[in-house]
């Protein structure tokens, strides 16, 4: 097939703003260059892909990030900003669309999903969060009616989020495990790693560190100084060395020198690709019991569970996966988190697309 897969709005490839979207479409696009396909990446200006997505095209278009749907209220009515670069990228997706078997939107906004009715390519969306909005929600739920086979989510729990007719597409996702090497000595440190922001919940990971006597190490970009500074003050001098947000490879580095990850998010994540990162340096993770990493982190397995938001039950957790065997979890990222089984996965869902088009039967 020949692909155009269209990025995330709210800034550019390489930037860290994309969160883990970012991460997942490097690697779906370098898995389905393997695969023999034909991938154009359609992105914000300043954006760069990585040495194995080589082959793919890269088309850049500019203007003013999309605001994300994550830091926005419930009610919040659907923007599009002056000058939007939401905007462009559509713009220019629908003039080349003919040139494609399939568009593929990995972000999370209103414009792409009215859209899938109105193309004459198939449009298909990877769902990246869950609910966050009443205004998507009615989006997705629309899409779900008219076009169920044109979503795709991550994770069973992330699906739940919304009002679906019929048993949802999930993809899971998938990571080039050669680039993530086992490190079976790690330091006496714990890891954290996600954007700088309370919907991530910090403050507990610093709060369980403090209380295992162990420093935390945070990886990732800082979105929200003052949260940040208002953890930092929430736990003893020392408890927090910041690393700031890091390339995948300095990131895989520091993630195996941890002895385990501490997640704590404080929404239901679609996914945790933290989770199969840390878990393919051979990291054992504590986390809680919510959104796509309680899929992920199996007790005893891959690390320890605890429930929402108790930051005690967390301790415990942490204590439980200091003990876990870091083999089994490398192997587990093996077995469940490669990039090629993903991209396998994306590929049988968009085939089905292509074929289920009547204008494009072959």
């Amino acid at each position: 097939m020949n692909i155009l897969v269209i990025s995330t709005p709210v800034g550019a490839l390489g930037s860290g703003q994309g969160g883990g979207v970012e991460r997942t479409l490097t690697s779906l696009v370098a898995g389905l260059l393997e695969r023999g396909h034909g991938v154009t990446v359609l992105a914000a200006c300043g954006s760069a892909l990585p040495e194995r997505c080589g082959a793919a095209r890269l088309w850049l278009e500019t203007g003013v990030d999309q605001p994300s749907w994550q830091h926005q209220s419930r009610q919040s009515p659907v923007q599009i900003p002056a000058g939007s670069l939401l905007a462009a990228l559509w713009q220019r997706a629908l003039a080349e669309q003919g040139h494609f078997d399939v568009l593929l939107n990995l972000g999370y906004d209103w414009l792409p999903l009215w859209l899938t009715a109105h193309t004459a390519t198939p449009l298909a969306h990877l769902v990246s969060m869950g609910s966050v909005g009443a205004a998507m929600d009615q989006v997705i739920a629309q899409v779900g009616r008219s076009h169920p086979g044109h979503l795709a989510f991550h994770t069973a729990s992330q699906a739940a989020d919304f009002e679906l007719p019929q048993p949802p597409v999930l993809l899971g996702n998938g990571f080039d495990l050669s680039s993530y090497r086992f490190n079976p000595e790690p330091l006496a440190q714990l890891g954290w790693a996600g954007r700088i922001a309370p919907e991530k919940g910090l403050e507990d990971a610093a709060a369980a560190a403090a209380a295992l006597g162990l420093p935390l190490v945070v990886m990732g970009l800082v979105e929200d100084a003052a949260y940040a500074q208002r953890v930092e003050a929430s736990v003893p001098a020392g408890t927090l060395r910041w690393r700031g947000f890091l390339a995948a490879d300095a990131l895989q580095a520091e993630l195996g020198r941890c002895r385990a990850l501490l997640n704590t998010p404080k929404w239901n994540e679609a996914y945790g690709n933290v989770v199969v990162e840390a878990l393919a340096c051979g990291v054992p993770v504590a986390s809680y019991a919510r959104g796509g990493p309680a899929e992920l982190v199996q007790e005893g397995l891959t690390g320890a569970l605890a429930p929402a938001d108790d930051v005690q039950a967390l301790v415990a957790a942490g204590r439980r996966a200091l003990g876990v065997d870091r083999q089994a979890c490398r192997r587990w990222a093996e077995t469940h988190g490669s990039l090629e089984s993903f991209a396998a996965r994306v590929e049988a869902w968009l085939v089905g697309l292509r074929c289920d088009q009547p204008s494009r039967r072959r």
